[in-house]
């Protein structure tokens, strides 16, 4: 019975880790785990808990800086910048009027939903523009008057 109440545990925990930005959640959940096994082996409660911790520690000793090291941005380390990160600072044409509230934009070929960084500016189809800030589907732009970079 214990082993399914850690069991449980973790999975609270793992759903918890998908609501929470710092990657530490999940590594308690591995810790549920484990503490989870030791109770199947037949393990006592306060083995069980000193389990949990020490999985639990360990993991977020170890595994976390890892983790981290390796989610920062690429303009943070350096790295070639890919996917959403790539778009931003990219040129793109407006096909469809961009305003506050409206607009489309051809990058790289794709067409991104658009809007003007101050929401007071409109850019017209044909117009070169140039990638700010992208949120979710959609991109913020202004003129593109910076350098290529």
């Amino acid at each position: 019975m214990e082993a399914v109440l850690w069991v449980i545990l973790a999975v609270v925990l793992a759903i918890a880790e998908a609501f929470t930005a710092t990657i530490l959640v999940i590594f308690f959940a591995a810790g549920a785990l484990a503490a989870a096994g030791a109770a199947a082996l037949g393990a006592d409660l306060v083995v069980q808990v000193i389990v949990f911790a020490v999985v639990s520690g360990l993991s977020v000793g170890a595994l976390r800086p890892i983790i981290m090291r390796h989610a920062r941005p690429a303009l943070e380390t350096g790295e070639r910048p890919f996917g959403i990160e790539a778009i931003e600072g990219s040129r793109g044409t407006v096909v469809e009027e961009v305003s506050a509230d409206h607009g489309m934009v051809k990058i790289d070929g794709e067409l991104w939903q658009a809007r003007s960084v101050d929401g007071q500016e409109v850019f017209l189809p044909g117009v070169h523009v140039r990638v700010v800030k992208v949120r979710g589907a959609t991109v913020q732009v202004w003129h593109d008057d910076l350098p290529d970079l």
